[in-house]
């Protein structure tokens, strides 16, 4: 019943949109799992739990979440069905895991296990992006040394060239012109660019542009060998856990297709799922499509289907390919950085170039 009234005060509409565009880094919930397994085999009472892990936690949306989890389970709805009613932060593999967790008395030991997944997830995609950041500044450092030289430095080179009255070499006059361009049509250029970049990205985002880059990038010759290995690593490694954690295995499929991350695999593993509740086995389905599933992967998928063990023959190929992928990646930035460096020399000594030819023909006096 109602104990007093008070005029509730109104949140700006500043803080609101902030909230809007604030977000949980992955390192939040991997710290939340993780403190959750631990409190969960201390045998702490679970709404207890959910109340000292948000006075605990400094993202206030992450905050507002788990008092909202809490509520729930204090109200007597169970932990998975808690989680799922936050798809953003918690997927279906997350939820199904915690569900099996319930289900065999284990939970903490499956937290345990989702924060280790999680853990290596976000390790690899930091090192995936850190591998990504040092060519990035490369291409920004060649983009600023090329644009300062040519607004500032190399009209001043056209009119010394004009004064001295020396024919101009070709290189000079190639990168006089690019100057000349850039100088009088830099605002539309930008603008042109822009405006690329704006509709492309939105583009990306629909359904269509995301199956068009999925099915592209699984083509390119040097990228699509790591793509596929990255791809499957992440299909074999969910499905084999969520088969060993009770489900059945074409709920797994499911689930697997919702978060492999790739339009092509999901289609392929949504087929799967279809032909397992036919009473088909998995590597009949993949054997279809031995352009973007290789033979190896199938027939471990076999093999452990005959033995009755499909979980621990897909966590082998876990371990295969997770090994190939952080090889490839290692010798991929290893190869990429000496590269670049060539090139930011190469541009730096054609602009060097550029200014000295004619200062050299003067010199020599072939003017």
């Amino acid at each position: 019943y109602v104990t007093s009234l008070e005029r509730a005060e109104a949140i700006p509409i500043f803080f609101r949109k902030v909230k809007l565009f604030q977000r949980i880094p992955s390192g939040e919930i991997v710290s939340f799992s993780r403190q959750l397994a631990i409190m969960f085999s201390s045998r702490i009472p679970v709404v207890e739990i959910f109340y000292t892990l948000a006075k605990q936690t400094r993202n206030s949306l992450l905050k507002e979440k788990i008092i909202e989890i809490a509520e729930d389970v204090e109200g007597g709805v169970p932990l998975s069905t808690a989680l799922s009613k936050h798809p953003k932060l918690f997927n279906a593999f997350y939820v199904s895991m915690v569900k099996s967790g319930e289900v065999s008395g284990e939970l903490s030991e499956v937290l345990n296990y989702l924060a280790d997944h999680l853990e290596r997830d976000s390790d690899f995609r930091s090192k995936v992006t850190g591998a990504m950041i040092y060519p990035a500044m490369v291409l920004l450092v060649v983009a600023v040394v090329i644009v300062v030289m040519a607004i500032f430095v190399i009209p001043k080179l056209g009119e010394m060239i004009k004064e001295m009255g020396v024919k101009t070499p070709f290189l000079t006059q190639v990168v006089l012109s690019f100057s000349d361009f850039l100088r009088k049509r830099a605002i539309f250029f930008v603008l042109a660019i822009a405006i690329f970049i704006f509709a492309l990205f939105r583009y990306l985002k629909t359904e269509s542009g995301k199956k068009t880059v999925d099915r592209i990038s699984l083509k390119i010759p040097i990228l699509s060998g790591f793509l596929q290995k990255l791809y499957l690593t992440r299909f074999a490694e969910n499905l084999a856990t969520l088969i060993s954690g009770g489900l059945p295995i074409a709920r797994a499929l499911e689930i697997t297709a919702d978060i492999v991350g790739n339009s092509v695999y999901k289609s392929i593993l949504l087929e799967t799922r279809e032909g397992v509740r036919r009473g088909e086995p998995i590597s009949a389905i993949l054997e279809k499509y031995p352009q973007v599933i290789p033979p190896l992967f199938t027939q471990m998928t076999l093999v452990g289907e005959k033995a009755g063990q499909v979980s621990p023959a897909l966590m082998n190929i876990v371990g295969f390919y997770r090994r190939d992928v952080e090889r490839t990646l290692d010798n991929f930035v290893s190869f990429l950085e000496p590269l670049l460096i060539i090139f930011l020399g190469g541009v730096v000594a054609l602009l060097v170039a550029a200014v000295l030819l004619p200062i050299y023909q003067v010199a020599l006096g072939t003017f």
